[in-house]
């Protein structure tokens, strides 16, 4: 069983910025990549930002965040990261923490970030 808890979240103004954080635990050997999706009310869930967790770093973004957004990880710490800047009140969503371990997709509980104008 793999167990995601983020953290971060929050109320923010229009052009400020938040930091997500999302720390895996339990069965992770095998994890292939790791990220973010996030949801907005009556939407569907969308992609965010992804990174891979072996061998070469590779990241993916939404066009939408591109430039905005920067996601990392450390391994040593089972921790992936999403900085948000410049946030925008379309990037209200509940955000949720990824993770690809051997065949399978596991999902963190979601952290709320509101962007108000």
């Amino acid at each position: 069983q793999v167990q995601l808890v983020e953290s971060g979240g929050g109320l923010v103004q229009a052009g400020g910025s938040l930091r997500l954080s999302c720390v895996a635990s339990g069965s992770i050997l095998g994890s292939v990549v790791t990220g973010w999706y996030r949801q907005a009310p009556g939407k569907q869930r969308e992609l965010v930002a992804t990174v891979t967790i072996g061998g070469t770093t590779t990241t993916n973004y939404a066009d939408s965040v591109k430039d905005r957004f920067t996601i990392a990880r450390d391994n040593a710490k089972n921790t992936v990261y999403l900085q948000m800047n410049s946030l925008k009140p379309e990037d209200t969503a509940v955000y949720y923490c990824m993770r690809h371990v051997r065949g399978l997709l596991y999902w963190g509980q979601g952290t709320q970030v509101t962007v108000s104008s």
